[in-house]
């Protein structure tokens, strides 16, 4: 079948927090879309009309796309060629040797190479090292032959959007296409023209550079206050109120906030530079310092209540980020088995993943400290303050990086607190 005789428009392989959301919004927009995943609850579930995870306001898309009949799901990557455009959004992970991993990639590709034909268009979405563009190019032409950019196009568009975000970012943020050839990045601006946002044509490597150090730039920037929190704790000082003074009514300020630093993109991307670095160990460091808070939180806790074996922990929040159901790389889960390692009796309450949890009363009963690990809107609530201070006392340690309460201490218990919300 050439992509003349195609049944849809475009496909998406992977249909994950990247690749579902935009398979539905092509097919929101009018296009057939054939949607194609390896795991089979997934795919049941998409059938079912049901998002497997949270995205704001996606369900009503699917809802309207499910009704429309404009998306057709596989199981099979060869089916991807059914569409003229084939857009890769799987997983792009790197080696614990700091050495990127492209098996899923290159997977792909060997599922496709049997079934593209000239006029087919390959895009990969997701997040690669450089010169992987070039590579997807030359391994499709070496294999089959195709004159890349005249008779098959291939390009790197990459995903951009934040969790939460999606509906919005996409017609919002610029998009970056990188493609290979006289024509790719034509064709895939073409494709991607059905969003309201501008298309910014650049080379292969400029959209792979772009994109990882957007990621590297947000993981620099939060692993400055969180070498600031450590710092101010081994000195004796206040993290909050050293921001404060840093960023107050300076022209030159700009510091974050602190907190617990994760989630995939931002825990992996930094080994694409690193890999091959001019400076190798620089970003290293910056992930050993984001890596870091989780012991630093389990040490500080030490501290100030001694042993930690046999009491009650209460950790709250799984996510990597607020307000989403996203545990991947998610240093909460870190924390929990450092805590365990030092005999607590851990309970964890998080009202949106997946993952069973404790309701937070039954998390808050009785615990000794309570570490805000996720600065979920519930638990920026004053009344979450006040359960804590019912439930587990005056006198329970409250560990909060996020400063959800605006009280402006890492560590504190809970009374002191209260008297602080009180009186600001």
């Amino acid at each position: 079948m050439t992509p003349q005789q195609s049944t849809a428009d475009v496909s998406v392989v992977g249909l994950g927090r990247v690749g579902l959301p935009l398979a539905l919004s092509f097919a929101d927009r009018g296009l057939q879309v054939v949607g194609i995943d390896n795991d089979p609850a997934r795919l049941g579930a998409v059938r079912d009309g049901r998002m497997p995870f949270e995205e704001t306001g996606a369900q009503e898309v699917l809802d309207r796309v499910h009704e429309s009949g404009r998306l057709s799901l596989s199981g099979r990557v060869a089916d991807a060629a059914r569409a003229r455009h084939v857009v890769i959004t799987l997983g792009t992970p790197s080696f614990s040797h700091i050495e990127i991993d492209m098996r899923d990639i290159r997977s792909a590709l060997d599922d496709l190479l049997g079934v593209l034909s000239p006029g087919h268009s390959v895009i990969l979405r997701s997040t690669v090292a450089p010169g992987t563009t070039e590579f997807v190019a030359g391994y499709l032409a070496k294999h089959r032959g195709f004159q890349i950019g005249e008779d098959l196009f291939v390009a790197h568009a990459p995903e951009r959007i934040a969790a939460g975000r999606f509906l919005e970012e996409i017609d919002t943020l610029p998009c970056i296409v990188g493609g290979v050839g006289t024509r790719s990045g034509e064709v895939v601006g073409e494709l991607f023209g059905v969003f309201r946002a501008p298309i910014v044509q650049t080379t292969p490597v400029q959209a792979e550079l772009a994109k990882i150090w957007a990621n590297i730039l947000r993981y620099t920037h939060f692993a400055l206050p969180n070498l600031l929190m450590m710092d101010c704790e081994r000195v004796g000082a206040n993290v909050f109120e050293v921001i404060d003074l840093i960023n107050r009514d300076y022209p030159r300020g700009g510091i974050a906030q602190p907190g617990l630093t994760a989630g995939t993109c931002l825990r992996k991307d930094f080994t694409f530079s690193e890999e091959r670095s001019a400076a190798p160990g620089m970003l290293l460091a910056v992930s050993r310092v984001n890596e870091s808070v989780p012991l630093f939180l389990l040490e500080g806790v030490k501290r100030r209540l001694g042993t930690l074996a046999n009491r009650k922990i209460a950790v709250l929040g799984l996510a990597f980020k607020a307000d989403t159901d996203d545990e991947r790389d998610s240093l909460s889960h870190k924390l929990i088995r450092l805590l365990e390692r030092e005999l607590s009796d851990v309970v964890v309450h998080d009202p949106r993943v997946s993952t069973p949890t404790v309701t937070l009363e039954e998390a808050l009963e009785g615990a000794e400290a309570v570490v805000v690990a996720t600065n979920h809107s519930d638990f920026r609530d004053p009344r979450t303050l006040t359960a804590i201070e019912e439930l587990a006392g005056a006198e329970c340690l409250v560990v909060d990086p996020w400063n959800c309460w605006g009280a402006a201490q890492v560590f504190a218990y809970a009374s002191e607190l209260s008297a602080l919300r009180a009186s600001a």
